[in-house]
């Protein structure tokens, strides 16, 4: 896997512009609060991280891609970035943050289990998770099914698994998330549209 997105960001321009940007930063920056220490989980080339040390907080990036690392220090001279490691785990000590974001990542993970008890295992008690996954809702599963099932859920695309309101909420509770709630990504309607999960490290 590794690999895999080593290629996919080598072809990436330096500092590209995450979906949604303004919608999702606003997102991150209403939950995180200066002083606190904040892990970016998929950091990409670093925005939301420069955007949190920017608001006054503690942030933290990690990526599975090197490739994406060396932008993002390039992007954030002086942010701490971390390289996950080869197993999966996360390149931090038990409860040493007090939010997670993860944000259009775990639609990318073979493993949801997996991330998601790492990020549990990372965060504080008390601690919070803030991911957001896309959301296709009746229509558009609809749609899909239809007019593009086959390319939609192509095997060899970046998108490997695809979540509703039910199995984003279970596979929080599953790995031990409590307080789970479930909301849209505010935005238009008829657009690209995404879930937002919110969950408490008990």
């Amino acid at each position: 896997m590794r690999e895999f997105y080593e290629g996919v960001w080598a072809a990436l321009p330096d500092d590209p512009e995450p979906w949604a940007w303004e919608r999702r930063r606003a997102l991150l920056l209403a939950e995180a609060r200066p002083g606190e220490r904040v892990l970016d989980l998929g950091c990409g080339a670093g925005r939301f991280v420069a955007a949190l040390r920017a608001a006054g907080v503690d942030a933290i990036g990690t990526e599975i891609a090197e490739a994406a690392l060396e932008r993002a220090r390039r992007n954030v001279p002086g942010g701490d970035f971390r390289l996950v490691e080869s197993d999966g785990s996360l390149p931090l000590g038990h409860g040493e943050v007090d939010l997670v974001w993860c944000s259009e990542v775990l639609e990318h993970v073979p493993d949801t289990v997996a991330l998601l008890t790492e990020a549990r295992r990372v965060l504080a008690r008390g601690g919070r998770l803030l991911v957001t996954v896309p959301d296709h809702g009746r229509l558009r599963r609809t749609l899909i099914a239809l007019l593009r099932y086959e390319r939609h859920y192509d095997p060899l695309g970046r998108h490997v698994r695809f979540y509703t309101r039910r199995s984003l909420a279970q596979a929080l509770h599953a790995t031990g998330f409590a307080d789970v709630r479930i909301d849209p990504l505010a935005g238009p309607p008829l657009l690209r549209s995404a879930l937002v999960a919110r969950g408490l490290r008990a």
